[in-house]
């Protein structure tokens, strides 16, 4: 059984020395001031959203960024939208880069959609993550819906199982992705209504509610529910496509 530490903060400040951390996974975690110095090893993978990264010295902070957004010209839409007409591209940037995945992942025999690559969300879950996203930050905290949530979402896994029970959620459900895709691209059909309708009067508005009762109590803005819907949906967009090049390439032998 591996050891697995939760909401610990056990390791902050802590000296790890001469010590074997083969196979370790760090996630979720706050790691401000992490410092890896004389290590060595085979392949070592990070990441996440850290404002400066190091390598030996080497700030590469830049040359990742830009290579994520070569890679993923969505994503910097939905980053640096600002006005009515940068939401509206940002979306039909998400639009078109879903209907391709989704057309490339049913090429898959379905049992594939439920994989999951290195411990990551598998195809079918990435959906119901991105159905709880809109569900919270679009049906919840900017339309004010009586019932946002449907309950094949999946939050972060942040979000602790009573809280997510408490907001209708099933998350030892297991749907198909058909099953899946019919309340995730009615959600996308609403994002696309309300992105069609924005004001610049609308964006600014204060929204009256958060996306649910575990975030924080402060102010949520229309423009900045809408950019973390956008930004969501680019970033899992390319989690998604780069764990549907493994399975694509172990299905090919």
């Amino acid at each position: 059984m591996v050891p697995e530490y939760t909401k610990s903060d056990r390791f902050r400040g802590a000296r790890i020395h001469l010590s074997d951390l083969a196979g370790l996974e760090i996630r979720d975690c706050e790691v401000t001031g992490l410092k890896i110095v004389d290590c060595y090893g085979g392949e070592v993978h990070v990441g996440g959203d850290f404002e400066r990264l190091v390598v030996n010295d080497v700030d590469v902070t830049a040359y990742v960024e830009g290579e994520l957004d070569r890679l993923h010209p969505a994503r910097v839409l939905a980053r640096d939208a600002s006005s009515v007409e940068d939401y509206r591209a940002a979306w039909a940037a998400v639009e078109a880069r879903w209907s391709a995945t989704l057309d490339r992942a049913r090429l898959l025999p379905d049992a594939r959609l439920h994989e999951r690559v290195d411990g990551e969300w598998s195809f079918v879950e990435t959906h119901r993550h991105l159905l709880f996203a809109s569900d919270a930050w679009l049906g919840n905290a900017v339309l004010e819906e009586d019932a946002p949530y449907h309950p094949l979402g999946f939050p972060s896994g942040g979000m602790p199982p009573e809280e997510s029970t408490a907001l209708g959620l099933t998350l030892d459900a297991a749907p198909t992705l058909d099953e899946v895709l019919a309340p995730r691209l009615a959600r996308m059909a609403v994002v696309r209504r309300v992105v069609d309708a924005l004001t610049t009067t609308e964006l600014d508005r204060v929204c009256g509610r958060k996306p649910a009762d575990p975030y924080p109590d402060q102010e949520y803005v229309v423009r900045r529910c809408l950019k973390v819907v956008l930004k969501e949906e680019a970033e899992h967009h390319r989690y998604a496509v780069r764990d549907l090049a493994v399975i694509e390439a172990a299905e090919q032998g």
